[in-house]
């Protein structure tokens, strides 16, 4: 079978890979034919970007011999379906610029594009936690929570983009005032609570200090009123904007993914604090770390070629 390939464009670099076509024979372990990172040198431009993208792929084609028929890349932002230009990128130079069109016309091969939060869903339902637990759930809904909180829906295998290419972006639903503005022009979104930055801003809005999650995390541990205070903040907060999710689409499974979700917490003491508001008087959704690692935004990536 043909190989696949996927490229992962991230602010600070591009990794790309080739995946056997006959991936499912390898589960749960994959091994990739090729692997790549290079520097993305977003501060040079666009078109700089695009370029970077095309070495990429001429170094790996010259390593593999190989020349790939399409092309999936995940991408900060989203594509605009109606108008073709991306959105919503914090790689501010791709926005309402033609990435698909202009990587089409400059590697002359199709290319499919989502966005990376999709990807992650999209490879820890295929390849990562949800085919390693064996659960053939109807519906997956992939979290990231980290810089920044995002989301994606995998239904029947398969990606929910939207009408706006939109679905899953959770981490823009208005949450609570508290969280003040959020960079996208509106206020108390989800991003603006719960993101490991919000976190942390909040955790020294009480003490005048300024700290990593991981360490307010490790003084929760001791018992630290600010730190408790603050993971208390998380643990809610987390359950409220995850039981909207679960209201309207009722997955099977939730995959957490980004930084947030190496707090053990969020396992142990989350889903009793999603049980508080879920409509219902049980909570059946099951929550999952993920699997992957680093490697699913790139083995997502190539999963959107891939059938």
């Amino acid at each position: 079978m043909e190989a696949i390939w996927g490229i992962d464009l991230g602010g600070t670099k591009i990794e790309g890979v080739v995946l056997p076509g006959d991936w499912q024979k390898q589960l749960p372990e994959i091994h990739p034919i090729a692997r790549k990172r290079i520097d993305t040198e977003a501060d040079r431009g666009y078109t700089h970007i695009l370029h970077r993208i095309k070495y990429l792929v001429d170094q790996i084609q010259h390593e593999t011999h190989t020349r790939p028929r399409q092309l999936g890349i995940g991408t900060p932002g989203t594509l605009d379906p109606v108008t073709g230009l991306m959105k919503n990128s914090n790689t501010v130079c791709l926005n309402q610029q033609p990435l698909k069109r202009d990587l089409e016309d400059l590697l002359q091969i199709p290319i499919v594009i989502a966005n990376d939060a999709n990807c992650f869903a999209l490879a820890e339902t295929r390849l990562g936690r949800i085919a390693r637990e064996h659960l053939h759930p109807e519906v997956v809904f992939g979290v990231i929570m980290g810089t920044g909180v995002g989301g994606g829906l995998v239904v029947h295998d398969r990606l929910i983009h939207g009408a706006q290419g939109i679905a899953g972006e959770w981490g823009h639903n208005f949450l609570d005032e508290s969280g003040g503005p959020c960079y996208c022009g509106k206020m108390g979104c989800v991003e603006t609570v719960i993101s490991g930055p919000a976190l942390e801003r909040y955790y020294t809005s009480l003490t005048g200090e300024q700290l990593k999650l991981k360490n307010i995390v490790q003084r929760y541990a001791h018992a630290e009123p600010a730190s408790v205070a603050t993971i208390e903040r998380l643990l809610e907060f987390f359950g409220k904007a995850i039981s909207v999710v679960i209201n309207i689409v009722d997955p099977d499974a939730i995959v957490l993914g980004g930084g947030l979700a190496n707090i053990d917490l969020l396992y142990s003491i989350g889903p009793a604090r999603i049980r508080k508001y879920v409509f219902n008087n049980r909570l059946d959704t099951r929550i999952f770390p993920p699997a992957l690692g680093d490697s699913a935004g790139v083995f997502g990536a190539a999963m959107l070629v891939s059938r």
